[in-house]
């Protein structure tokens, strides 16, 4: 069952010049951060709130968070559900018939994720996330 808004994922050429916004300019409070070698970005997510956003900066040309920075610029990527048990709500998604990009749940920065494909979200791309805690 989605439970809430984990976080908002923000795309920025620049983690560090993001963080100085996000966190430095806004307060928001830094939680944690990595570099997610089969997504291809680093990552950091600040929380606000009962939520988090979450930035991203590619690390490599081929990511889709690089393809996205070279099409769209910066700004809003995608919108991240908490569950419980994201393999059981990729799976009901799958049983809806909704286009996924990914078949199974992956480890991701907010703990294992999938992402449905944003045809079939009406343009929004969505993630779903079972925080590891």
């Amino acid at each position: 069952m989605l439970s809430r808004i984990h976080h908002v994922g923000v795309v920025v050429p620049d983690l560090d010049a993001g963080l100085r916004f996000w966190r430095d300019t806004l307060g928001l409070h830094f939680t944690k951060s990595a570099t997610i070698q089969e997504q291809g970005v680093r990552a950091a997510l600040l929380k606000i709130g009962e939520s988090e956003i979450e930035l991203l900066e590619p690390i490599n040309a081929e990511s889709g968070v690089a393809k996205f920075l070279a099409r769209r610029g910066g700004g809003l990527h995608h919108v991240c559900f908490q569950t419980d048990d994201v393999e059981r709500e990729l799976e009901a998604a799958r049983a809806r018939g909704i286009q996924l990009i990914d078949q199974k749940p992956r480890h991701g920065l907010a703990g294992m994720i999938c992402f449905l494909h944003p045809k079939a979200t009406r343009g929004v791309l969505v993630e779903y996330a079972q925080p590891a805690d």
